[in-house]
């Protein structure tokens, strides 16, 4: 028998991706979205795949009854803003994404006897203070800030996942990602990959924010997929920080772009640092490939290369 796979989020970048994947397996998929920031587009593909089926709805509401009442094996809640811009615009419904939402499809995992898997953030670490960043750090978190709804969103979600597996016995396991990136990433959704192949690719000056020196680790999206159908077949529970340990300075992801597209303008403002803005950021991954023997392989160099080609087809 195909496996039932339910995907909240699956107009996002990494939804979408998640849809294909399990298509791809032979499972049955259906999508969820309610499009605030997701993009039909990411889905276009799929119309005539009759394996494939796609509900607007928002999951904090009142579900259709063919989800409420459905059966499920697979669970993936990847519903929220994800980018500061959004996220920042959408602070409320970021939030209850992240309660109520999340609390009605760890409900519904549980009726269906389903693997319920959470898409966490490498934000619940907060501008950390420890460097690099185990699953057992405890984060360094500011609740009443500009990026508060988000970070908190997830940190609450995490609770109640653990909350949930506690009373229920709920089937449950959760990713924490460090900047994922590729194809299907909105070009205006404000996160510093997609900012900066935008401006190359239509020759403006790159957007730095501070000095260019802060840290990120940056994941392709096909290795953080299978990262995430790793740790689903896994037995699993804990968190699990899923990434690339590879780190760069902002500055170097800018040259590197700027060497990619082949822009002619090679110039970089500098604007200041967003408040709570993490100055560093790299995961410890010995779980991943302990636990579940993942590890990324797609290297920064190569994935830049789908994801500009990706970009030059939609700008």
């Amino acid at each position: 028998m195909a496996k039932t796979v339910l995907i909240t989020g699956a107009a996002g970048f990494l939804g979408s991706h998640l849809c294909d994947y399990y298509l791809d397996s032979g499972a049955k998929v259906i999508g969820l979205d309610n499009l605030s920031t997701g993009l039909l587009r990411n889905l276009g593909h799929l119309k005539s795949n009759t394996d494939f089926t796609f509900y607007d709805c928002d999951i904090t509401k009142e579900l259709p009854k063919e989800i409420s009442s459905g059966n499920f094996d697979i669970i993936l809640n990847m519903a929220s803003p994800a980018s500061p811009p959004h996220y920042q615009r959408l602070g409320l419904e970021t939030l209850q994404v992240g309660s109520v939402g999340t609390l009605q499809m760890l409900d519904l995992a549980h009726k269906s006897k389903a693997r319920f898997f959470h898409a966490s953030t490498s934000e619940v670490y907060g501008d950390p203070e420890v460097h690099p960043q185990p699953e057992s750090y405890r984060g360094s978190v500011n609740c009443y800030g500009p990026r508060s709804m988000y970070d908190e969103s997830k940190r609450y979600a995490e609770a109640l996942i653990y909350t949930h597996r506690k009373k229920y016995g709920t089937n449950t396991c959760l990713g924490r990602f460090f900047n994922t990136y590729g194809p299907r990433m909105d070009p205006k959704d404000g996160r510093v990959v997609s900012n900066f192949i935008v401006q190359a690719l239509q020759g403006k000056p790159l957007t730095v924010y501070g000095d260019g020196g802060q840290t990120r680790s940056f994941c392709y999206v096909d290795d953080l997929v299978k990262g995430i159908a790793a740790l689903i077949d896994s037995k699993e529970s804990d968190p699990i920080n899923l990434g690339n340990p590879g780190e760069f300075t902002v500055k170097e992801l800018a040259e590197i772009v700027l060497r990619k597209t082949g822009s002619k303008n090679k110039e970089l403002t500098y604007t200041p640092l967003p408040g709570d803005d993490p100055l560093q950021r790299k995961p410890v991954i010995e779980q991943a490939w302990n636990k579940l023997q993942w590890k990324p392989t797609v290297t920064l160099e190569k994935g830049l290369d789908k994801t500009i080609d990706y970009f030059r087809t939609v700008i």
